[in-house]
């Protein structure tokens, strides 16, 4: 059987932490949306549209950490990383990307298999149902979770990164 030896008080701030972080990340999300609508409203000037250009058809930008790709369906996850840490975990959430403290030296590919491996272990997913997209030997990289493998939403994944960053601080 399991025990929470958490005492409430700390489980109730870490709660509101993770939930804090979400609706901060959505309320940017959203002003974001809301003025790229806009300027896309505006009415330009006569002459000035080329021809054969349709705006509407355009990709959105990319906003926040966690993306889902239009095309696959996959999870796309920017990792901000901190390689040769005691110990890996999340730091914190930001537009730019999750921190991820990796408990391995940036040496041979170490760091990133730790990555995955560790964040194989959050997400409870198989190891192959992630992988190293872009950033092989830099420390901003693209994570990619397989739809077919992944049972969270891109919300979820949000909120799973928050509560884990909330509870390492």
């Amino acid at each position: 059987m399991f025990v929470n030896k958490t005492p409430f008080s700390e489980r109730a701030l870490v709660s509101s932490m993770s939930l804090q972080c979400i609706s901060n990340l959505l309320i940017n999300r959203q002003l974001l949306i809301s003025t790229t609508i806009a300027s896309m409203s505006k009415k330009s000037s006569k002459g000035s549209k080329k021809p054969g250009r349709d705006e509407s058809t355009s990709t959105p930008t990319p906003i926040g950490p966690v993306l889902v790709d239009a095309k696959t369906g996959n999870l796309i996850v920017k990792i901000l990383a901190k390689p040769g840490a005691k110990a890996s975990g999340i730091t914190d959430v930001s537009e730019e990307g999750i921190g991820c403290q990796i408990a391995a030296p940036p040496i041979d590919g170490e760091a990133n298999t730790e990555l995955i491996k560790y964040l194989s272990k959050l997400l409870d997913l198989r190891k192959s149902d992630i992988s190293l997209d872009r950033g092989s030997k830099s420390r901003q990289k693209t994570i990619v979770i397989e739809k077919s493998g992944c049972r969270h939403s891109a919300e979820q994944l949000l909120a799973i990164f928050c509560t884990e960053a909330a509870t390492a601080t």
